[in-house]
């Protein structure tokens, strides 16, 4: 565009300056520019670059783990992309916004005890957690605040005055789920230290006799200060968010096809990664189901699951039933009369709202089993849904607070409960806290049992009306 004119005091015209970057540049050029950083920005985003980012910050992490000689625990589902599976002894779930500024809490539903026993089998209540996080920050809020606060919780002993303020709350929530931890607390005699470890800064010196458990918070990632493409196409926090770029490659296959998806073009991965996806096949969630302690009856697994073992009654939360060819119950108002329940629901969000109209099925269902065997008698009934992890989750919390009673005892009534509120033969109320307890029962067994929040919500208005 031209330079305006305009007079001086003298009368002389003289050019105004532009006043903005965009009017030293035509309007169509300045489209074109616009488009040429978005696609630099793609670009420097692909998958080859995330991918070569994701093995060079592995290689870091390795050398972590071989400089303290500790076991790798992966912060799902980020941490995964950084260990090698050989080298992976377990997973956490440890979530940031447990952590975010202001919102500090411990989770009742993701206790992750399961770390503690991987990091026995070490030689102590000791490993390294593995995450990362995308630029902007050094370290995510799941390491630096959410496993602090855990620590503390646990074992029971400006911002960070702040989160100290709110420790003795968090303790008492831990003991409000009132679960047997006499044997852990036995075990860890000694309180469990945070350390804190990037690509950017020293390993942290920890003593041979230290009078502590170290857990080792490790950020895989180097810190980029400025724009993606400053560093040479290097991405920090590559691994994370990965359903919006991996095509659904899966950390697993990654490891497994390493040299040839990091030796193919941009243009090629999508393609490869199709072909590695259909050719195998990875498994959701392990075939195994999961007894919940302390119930020497209640299990839940995946729908692969169902054909592992022989069942005493099955509840299937699907929109189709695997086991079809045998007698099954449905959403009717009849008593069960078979050891099936085929709760027709889909998954996500949908499947978690249409489980408030079926869960009135469940009691007498379970009933009718509890009534047709001996008190004594030692039953497997197994939960299950696609991935084992939400919805089949949710069935069993509401028998779990409605037949079982807190040594995870059946009850035996002689008529099945005409109401939530008549299931359970004991004084306790069933009330939020209650049904934390009884959820603590299943992420103490099933670490990875993630329901979501309108599964839970599902739950409480069947068991309090809410």
């Amino acid at each position: 565009m031209a330079l305006e004119a305009c007079p001086n005091e003298t009368g002389v015209e003289e050019q105004q300056l532009p006043r903005s970057t965009a009017s030293l540049i035509f309007p169509f050029a300045s489209q074109n520019f616009f488009k040429t950083l978005s696609s630099l920005k793609r670009s420097t985003l692909s998958i080859s670059n995330r991918l070569v980012s994701i093995h060079r910050d592995s290689l870091f992490v390795q050398k972590v783990a071989d400089h303290y000689n500790l076991p790798l625990v992966a912060n799902e589902r980020c941490g995964s992309w950084y260990i090698h599976p050989d080298h992976k002894a377990g997973s956490a779930y440890f979530k940031s916004t447990d952590g975010h500024p202001g919102q500090w809490s411990f989770s009742t539903r993701r206790l992750n005890l399961q770390i503690l026993p991987i990091s026995e089998k070490h030689g102590g209540y000791e490993c390294i957690v593995v995450d990362s996080t995308r630029r902007g920050k050094s370290m995510p809020d799941a390491l630096s605040k959410t496993i602090p606060i855990w620590c503390s919780a646990v074992v029971g002993a400006s911002e960070h005055s702040q989160i100290e303020a709110r420790l003795d709350a968090f303790v008492s929530s831990a003991k409000l789920l009132e679960l047997d931890l006499s044997i852990l607390r036995r075990q860890i005699s000694v309180q469990l230290r945070p350390f804190f470890l990037t690509p950017d800064c020293p390993y942290p010196d920890i003593p041979a006799n230290a009078s502590y458990h170290p857990i080792i918070c490790l950020t895989a990632s180097h810190r980029v200060h400025g724009e993606e493409n400053s560093e040479n196409n290097y991405i920090q926090g590559a691994g994370d968010d990965s359903e919006g770029w991996s095509h659904g490659l899966t950390p697993a296959l990654f490891w497994q096809h390493r040299e040839s998806l990091m030796s193919a073009t941009e243009g090629e991965l999508p393609s490869l990664i199709g072909r590695l996806t259909a050719s195998n096949p990875q498994p959701s969630q392990m075939t195994a189901a999961t007894l919940i302690h302390p119930t020497t009856s209640i299990y839940i697994g995946p729908l692969s699951s169902i054909a592992s073992e022989s069942w005493d009654a099955v509840t299937i939360c699907n929109t189709t039933n695997p086991c079809a060819n045998s007698t099954t119950t449905t959403t009717t108002t009849t008593p069960p009369r078979t050891k099936t329940l085929h709760l027709p629901v889909p998954q996500g969000k949908a499947g978690s709202r249409a489980l408030r109209s079926h869960l009135h099925l469940l009691p007498p269902f379970l009933h009718a089993i509890f009534q047709s065997t001996s008190p004594t008698a030692t039953l497997k009934i197994l939960f299950t849904c696609p991935t084992g992890t939400d919805l089949a989750v949710g069935t069993a919390l509401v028998a779990l607070c409605l037949l079982f009673d807190n040594q995870g005892k059946r009850h035996r009534s002689k008529d099945p409960p005409a109401k939530a509120s008549e299931a359970v033969e004991t004084v306790e109320k069933i009330d939020k806290a209650f049904i934390r307890r009884r959820m603590a029962w299943i992420t103490t067994a099933k670490a990875d049992a993630r329901p979501s929040r309108e599964t839970l919500q599902a739950v409480n208005t069947c068991l309090i009306g809410r």
